[in-house]
């Protein structure tokens, strides 16, 4: 259909029949508002869809700002836990570097520390190799200056030893044949039949009795009951009258005993009668008089027990009762070895010089009584009142007893407190031999010659021997410097009398 374009300016068509401008106008009118109605609703439909889209859209854009937030805020979350890890795993990675750092720098801080103990200990090893062997071969100058001079000391004893025992022999060889007419004897034939006799005894009938079954339980049985009657001993005439009795009665037996026997028990009693002097008497001087009395009464009634005593006395007090130093050989003149040595001269195993001199004081107490006892007949010239005087003259007559450095060397080693000590035993010796004992019954006995003998006694004490002040008996120790005021003491109160 044609259609009739329609403007403002333009008047409507009009159809045949119709006024043609009212209905195109009408129409055109309709149209037009039709249009803007149409319009109008499309710009409202466009308006709400606007608003609706803007409000769609704000409500997009919130819950996309939402869901942003929200993802911001896991994100945050996510990053602030990654941080965390990371600077925990940083921090631990880090710790775990500067604990290998502090372990490799601790590794070297040890090695270095190892190095330096090692070099340390390896410079003080050298030290101490250097300062042990600078001492060894100081102890190796000492002791070979020690050994020089301890053999100078010998050889210097040793001659001196030599000379003495020259000079005792041609001492005793010029008065061989004087003492022969007196019926004397010299310290060397002492000294050699206490040895002797000593040895026929542990050879003879101690080794047989000890070997025979049916004598050993004799002598056993005799051994048990000398013992407890040596000890039951007190100081009356009864009980030693008693005991003297008994003990031959136990020593003899009954009926008589085999001679082995009675020579084992005679070796038996001589023991036992030392040994109560080395423990009753070293504690109770006053138990010596009893003792030596039955002792005196035992060598007067019992045959043979004169040699076996005397063997057994010098056994354990050495040279002592002779008195002589006791020389390097054997009665047979077998050389002594050190152990043998210190056995002939008295001593125990491990005794000291100041047990020693206690043990012997005790025994030479008992001795000295002997010689002093009342006995029925005479005695054996060891054990008579004589010998007191012999005891002296010996004594006086050997200065290496007094003073010089062989008797303690022979005794026990060369040191200088060793001498002292045995000086203090020689003072022992002579206080109580012949100023505690006997002295004035020796004065009474001997007069002049006796004051004569306490009178180079006196000066050794005071004055030094032979007039030398630095030969004081007793030298310069405290035991000795005691025992000589002893001998002093004695000695004026013996004059005194």
């Amino acid at each position: 259909m044609h259609k009739v374009p329609i403007g403002p300016n333009t008047d409507p068509p009009t159809l045949v029949g119709f006024p043609v401008y009212t209905s195109v106008r009408v129409a055109r009118l309709d149209h037009s508002l039709a249009k803007g109605e149409h319009h109008k609703s499309q710009l409202a439909a466009h308006a709400q869809s606007a608003q609706q889209r803007a409000a769609e859209l704000a409500a997009t854009r919130q819950k996309a700002q939402a869901y942003v937030a929200h993802i911001n805020g896991r994100r945050d979350k996510e990053m602030e836990r990654l941080k965390t890890e990371w600077e925990t795993r940083n921090k631990h990675l880090w710790d775990h570097i500067e604990g290998v750092i502090r372990g490799e720098e601790e590794k070297v801080r040890v090695k270095q520390e190892e190095e330096r103990k090692r070099r340390e200990e390896e410079e003080r090893l050298r030290r101490e190799v250097e300062e042990r062997k600078r001492k060894e071969e100081e102890k190796r100058r000492q002791e070979e200056e020690e050994r020089r001079k301890e053999k100078e000391r010998e050889e210097e004893e040793e001659r001196k030893l030599t000379e003495a025992a020259e000079a005792r022999k041609e001492k005793e060889a010029a008065e061989a044949g004087q003492r022969k007419q007196l019926g004397f004897s010299s310290a060397s034939e002492d000294w050699q039949r206490a040895r002797e006799n000593l040895k026929w005894l542990k050879t003879g009938p101690m080794k047989i009795v000890k070997e025979t079954k049916e004598l050993r339980s004799l002598w056993s049985a005799g051994r048990r009951a000398i013992t407890p009657k040596v000890g039951q001993l007190t100081n009356d005439p009864e009980s030693i009258n008693r005991i003297t009795r008994q003990l031959i009665d136990v020593v003899c037996g009954k009926p008589q005993h085999p001679e082995p026997v009675y020579f084992a028990l005679l070796s038996s009693l001589a023991k036992a009668i030392l040994l109560q002097a080395e423990t009753e008497v070293t504690a109770e001087k006053r138990s010596a008089g009893p003792l030596a009395q039955v002792t005196a009464n035992l060598l007067s009634e019992l045959d043979s027990f004169a040699e076996a005593f005397w063997a057994k006395l010098c056994q354990r007090t050495g040279g002592w009762p002779i008195p002589i130093v006791v020389p390097p050989t054997d009665w047979d003149s077998t050389p002594f070895s050190e152990e043998e040595r210190r056995k002939a001269l008295g001593y125990r195993k491990d005794e000291g010089l100041s047990d020693y001199t206690t043990r012997v004081t005790g025994i030479m107490r008992v001795y000295f009584h002997i010689l002093f006892a009342e006995v029925g007949s005479p005695l054996e010239p060891v054990f008579r009142l004589p010998r007191m005087w012999t005891y002296f003259a010996r004594m006086l007559g050997e200065p290496m007893l007094l003073h010089s450095a062989v008797g303690p060397s022979v005794l026990h080693g060369t040191s200088v407190h060793i001498l002292f000590g045995m000086v203090t035993l020689i003072n022992e010796l002579w206080y109580v031999a012949a100023l505690d004992i006997g002295g004035v019954r020796a004065r009474q006995i001997w007069g002049k010659q006796w004051v004569k003998l306490l009178a180079q006694l006196y000066e050794a004490a005071t004055a030094g021997l032979g007039g030398k002040p630095g030969r004081l008996l007793g030298g310069d120790s405290s035991e000795g410097i005691a025992a000589r005021v002893r001998v002093q003491l004695a000695i004026e109160r013996i004059m005194a009398q």
